[in-house]
């Protein structure tokens, strides 16, 4: 998983993306107190929209990859010894 930061509110998560409709994302208690937008949303909601822009982007520039099924995503396709 890689770290990528909300461009509205600079909350942290980390996320692994495995297609363009399958990402992952891994909120920790700090990140869902620090998020602008779900903290205005309360319970109602369980996702960002401006962090969301911020993953797209982050693929589109490269930043952050689209993971192939082909490799163990814990070892991020390193062999194992």
């Amino acid at each position: 998983m890689e770290k990528v930061s909300c461009r509205s509110c600079g909350t942290c998560v980390l996320v692994e993306k495995y297609s363009d409709q399958h990402t992952s994302v891994q909120w920790n208690k700090t990140a869902t107190a620090d998020c602008t937008e779900l903290a205005s949303a309360g319970l109602r909601s369980h996702t960002c929209g401006a962090l969301r822009a911020s993953i797209d982007e982050a693929v589109t520039s490269g930043a952050l990859s689209v993971s192939t099924r082909d490799v163990d995503v814990r070892t991020r396709g390193r062999t194992l010894a």
